[in-house]
């Protein structure tokens, strides 16, 4: 989530990246390509670096800041050189440079003539070289020593440079696993004393402070429960930088821009414009593809370290404050929630379709919200979990519905597979809606059919021939009721109960069911016939078979009726009773139908 979150606060600075300011207080002389072959190659000896010091004094520089570590005595002095002659020459050139003054003494001469940060390594691994403090702490709340990053050695710059120059900075980056660098430490801690970065020394010595002022939680205005939360700004001189609990900087990033440099080339030779200079911090750097001093940022796959140390500098100067507040992952879960609970409720009530409209309205919102807290209010607030619970809920309810849909339909297949035609299954499938689950009064018309003297007929017959005789006469009687619409109640032994107008509407129940009367006398008709050839041809005896069928129409009770341990979809009411005793009634009325 972390590496999502940070692609799309990349998205919207590429979307809305800061706008490069050419009269910002920061340039960059830098040590390109162009000057690694006017100049010879890296390193230089410190004469020269050293008259480039003399340059940009005399350009009229506030301060300069080196983003490289002057760690081990110049190889390149005339001195070290003559170490490797041989033994008669060596003493020679000894004598003849007597008194001279070495590469490194000449560079701690020049550092005196403005204020002047070198850089400075910090590493985890046995203690180095000591590292001269030039600043003093102070701190409100808690000790920032427990929040920032913790390093045990450092590689410093010489002694003798160190005693000369004004301030000494770290190098460090804290890239994220995708080393993407996005944001800067300001302060960090070395063995338990903190030290500045390169761009918060520079800063500092370039306005004269001498002090770093840090808040953290539990200081004065800074209510943390009790609780070390960590760092909330740094005071460099008159900036106030707010600051991540660890003491970082998430950067403002402009895109690189070419106006910020000045070659190194042109300061030694002379042909920089004093207006570049002039009380301007001039950062000390490389740009040269050899030197492999390349960092990505959220804007550029590979821009020189010494820029991004140049834009924390001018993000600081400008007064931004691109932060992610301590309320903003409380703020995007409860958001979260709230969406989340609103698509849960709005979905069994509205269509999928308009739940999935809305809740895409939502996604928009919450992203064009977040969009313009970056934009507006320099903050970041991360859309993806309110927008994701959004989703999930979505997809997880249209998933339930589904699920529900088809076990309606499934309930609908397996209760009235039983009673009614499979068009009219197939059409409550499709509208399960339309059944009134649980009982409801409606006008239905219902039919009750009978064999006459089933008793006499069934002791003519063992167990298994009466079984086969039902079979063969309610297979194509059932068969007759369901074509005519009707649905099958139940078998009573040899009556068959039957109703129409549930479980969907039919309008002309009542000469439905009368045409299925008449359709199921003429089946039986076609039936006796069949039975009887089939007697002639085994040489017994025929008996043929009638039926009464009885007809009522009127208000019922129709619904899913039963017990807990068991429901049938069936009728109750007097005119269910009516139609029993109707169709009873034919027998004394010498009828086969009476309605």
């Amino acid at each position: 989530l972390g590496d999502l979150r940070n692609g799309l606060f990349d998205l919207y600075q590429r979307a809305a990246p800061r706008l490069g300011d050419p009269e910002a207080p920061v340039r960059i002389v830098d040590i390109d390509d162009a000057s690694l072959a006017h100049e010879g190659q890296w390193p230089w000896p410190r004469t020269k670096v050293a008259r480039l010091v003399d340059q940009l004094a005399n350009l009229g520089a506030a301060a300069i800041a080196f983003d490289m570590v002057f760690a081990e005595k110049d190889r390149l002095d005339l001195g070290a050189l003559a170490g490797e002659l041989p033994p008669p020459v060596r003493a020679e050139v000894a004598t003849a440079l007597a008194g001279r003054a070495n590469n490194d003494a000449v560079l701690a001469g020049a550092l005196g003539r403005l204020p002047v940060v070198l850089g400075a390594a910090l590493a985890n691994g046995q203690p180095g070289a000591p590292y001269a403090a030039k600043w003093g702490v102070a701190t409100a709340g808690d000790d920032p020593l427990l929040f920032v990053p913790h390093f045990s050695s450092a590689v410093a710059p010489l002694p003798e440079l160190a005693a000369a120059a004004a301030g000494i900075g770290a190098l460090n980056w804290l890239p994220d696993r995708d080393q993407v660098v996005r944001r800067v430490p300001l302060l960090l801690n070395l063995d338990g004393h903190l030290v500045p970065s390169l761009a918060a020394e520079a800063l500092r010595v370039a306005q004269g402070a001498s002090t770093y002022v840090t808040r953290s939680s539990n200081a004065s205005g800074e209510e943390a429960f009790g609780r070390e939360t960590g760092l909330v700004a740094v005071k460099i001189g008159t900036l106030e930088a707010p600051s991540d609990a660890q003491g970082e900087v998430r950067v403002r990033f402009s895109p690189s821009d070419p106006r910020r440099f000045i070659s190194a080339r042109d300061v030694l030779d002379g042909k920089v414009d004093r207006a570049q200079v002039e009380g301007r911090i001039i950062l000390v750097g490389t740009s040269a593809v050899g030197l492999k001093d390349t960092r990505a940022t959220p804007l550029d796959a590979a821009v020189p370290g010494v820029e991004i140390q140049a834009q924390l500098m001018e993000h600081l100067i400008a007064g931004l404050n691109l932060a992610r507040p301590d309320w903003a992952r409380g703020a995007e879960l409860a958001l979260a929630a709230a969406f989340g609970l609103l698509i849960a409720f709005a979905l069994p009530r509205v269509s999928p379709l308009v739940a999935g409209v809305g809740g895409l309205t939502l996604l928009v919102l919450v992203g064009a919200g977040s969009f313009l807290a970056f934009t507006r209010l320099d903050l970041l607030l991360d859309p993806l979990a309110p927008g994701g619970t959004v989703a999930a809920v979505y997809l997880a309810g249209v998933f339930a519905l589904y699920r529900d849909e088809q076990r309606r339909r499934r309930w609908v297949r397996d209760v009235f597979g039983r009673f009614v035609s499979p068009a009219v299954v197939a059409r409550l499938a499709e509208a399960p809606d339309q059944l009134m689950l649980g009982g409801q009064t409606r006008t239905i018309t219902i039919l009750f059919c009978d064999l006459r003297d089933f008793t006499t007929l069934s002791e003519t017959m063992d167990a298994q021939a009466l079984t086969r005789f039902m079979h063969a006469y309610l297979t194509p009687m059932t068969e007759v009721v369901l074509a005519g619409g009707g649905t099958i109640d139940k078998y009573i032994g040899d009556a068959i109960m039957a109703f129409w107008n549930a479980p969907l509407d039919d309008p002309d129940h009542a000469r439905n069911a009368s045409l299925c009367a008449l359709a199921m006398s003429r089946r039986l008709e076609e039936l006796n016939a069949q039975w009887r050839a089939e007697a002639e041809r085994a040489g017994r005896p025929y008996h043929p078979v009638r039926c009464g069928i009885g007809l009522a129409t009127g208000p019922c009770c129709v619904g899913n009726l039963g017990s807990d341990q068991r429901l049938e979809y069936s009728c109750l009411g007097d005119d269910v009773n009516l139609a029993s005793r109707i169709e009873g009634a034919t027998k004394s009325m010498r009828s086969d139908v009476l309605v």
